[in-house]
Order: C-alpha cells, then structure tokens, then sequence
C-alpha cells in the first residue's frame, strides 16, 4: 500500500474498459475545488480551474480511442455537502471528458454484495481498491487479479449501474 498510484499507467493498458465504484460520503473535504465551492465560489467558475484540466483531457483522449468510463457513486440521502459539491462539479469534471455516470441511494443497495471500499476495475479484470481514512484523505491502494474478486467487482458495480441514476436525471436535493 506504501507504493504510488498511477492511474495515467493503468488507464494506458486499458483496451475496452474501466469502471469506477465510490461508497463514500466524503472524500478529501480539503480539496480546492470542494473549499472554494463552501466559500461560495460559483460552480461555473469553479469548473474552469486548471486542476481539473489534465483530468478531463486524460480521460478524453482514452474516450476518443474506444475506452468506455462508467463511475458509480453510492450515496446517503440527505446528501453530505461533499455529494453536494461533487454532483454539482460532476459536468465539468467528469461528463465533459467523457465518463458515464450514475448515482444510487444506499438504501437502493441495502441488498448488493459490495466490496469494503472504492476500486477501480480494468477491462473486467484487474481491480484496484482504494483506501481513504475516516475524514476521506487518501490511505494507500491495493491490487488484485485474484479471480474471486474480480468476479466480486463486476458483479457489483453492474449490479449498482443497473439501479443508479444517470447523472442527468439525479436531484441531490
């Protein structure tokens, strides 16, 4: 877990697809985005910062060579201002390269089989889990091509595609 992850490397050998499963209500609160956002900073300006630049252009150019992007996210209601912010930037972060994404309500999933945390899925086969401390800073990652869980990821995050809401149609209200 001590090792850096490089997600450019992983997304590179990527042929057909990745998917990307998220279980939290909070992720690093400490971001830019996330404390201009609480400072009242409008979204429309928020999503011309340079930080989400190199994102959105990485994830585009996978797009434009036939790498499909599907993130999940499983969400509590009431909404945490964190899901708040990151449904508010999701179009300019996330849609604006490419990625589909969908939101299911965690009672929604109350009868998943879900892994322990966040991953990312390559091509149905290698999984990376990510780690976060209680507060949503990042704490480490974890590979595996164990065939169990692999079988496990998939199942799961077509299982939460296949009852979440398109982005467009969900109201964090």
């Amino acid at each position: 877990m001590a090792t850096t992850l490089n997600l450019t490397e992983l997304f590179e050998k990527t042929q057909r697809s990745v998917t990307h499963l998220e279980l939290r209500d909070t992720y690093g609160t400490e971001s830019y985005g996330y404390r201009a956002w609480r400072e009242g900073v409008p979204m429309d300006t928020i999503s011309r910062y340079d930080y989400l630049t190199p994102w959105v252009d990485m994830i585009k150019g996978h797009v434009d060579r036939g790498v499909s992007f599907r993130r999940a996210r499983v969400i509590s209601e009431p909404v945490s201002d964190y899901i708040r912010y990151e449904h508010a930037v999701t179009p300019a972060a996330n849609l604006a390269g490419g990625e589909q994404v969908r939101w299911l309500p965690r009672p929604q999933a109350s009868d998943l089989a879900l892994p322990g945390s966040d991953f990312w899925q390559f091509d149905d086969g290698l999984v990376c889990f990510i780690f976060q401390t209680g507060d949503g800073d990042p704490a480490g990652h974890e590979m595996s091509e164990d065939p169990a869980v692999i079988k496990l990821c998939v199942s799961a995050f077509e299982a939460v595609w296949a009852r979440a809401v398109d982005h467009a149609d969900y109201n964090p209200a």
